[in-house]
């Protein structure tokens, strides 16, 4: 499926951004749903995630205490994590 290989590509992404990245972008990736491993990086100054369908987000983004920029524009969000 389509959907699983966007997930897919956002687990390498984040995979790949564990080695200290500082910016990360899913842009156009039209993911419903973001991996909760997200959560873990923790030195992520600036998340992209406009442009997909996603509907909600991981309660995992609380730990990116370092965060200053996210793009949520042209998404389908309903609710968000407090």
């Amino acid at each position: 499926m389509a959907r699983d290989k966007a997930y897919r590509e956002a687990e390498k992404k984040i995979e790949e951004a564990r080695w200290g990245a500082k910016y990360l972008s899913f842009r156009y990736m039209y993911l419903t749903e973001l991996p909760e491993s997200l959560g873990q990086l923790a030195q992520l100054q600036e998340l992209e995630l406009s442009d997909n369908h996603l509907t909600t987000l991981p309660e995992s983004l609380e730990q990116l205490t370092q965060l200053q920029s996210l793009s949520l524009a042209k998404n389908r969000l309903t609710t968000l994590p407090a």
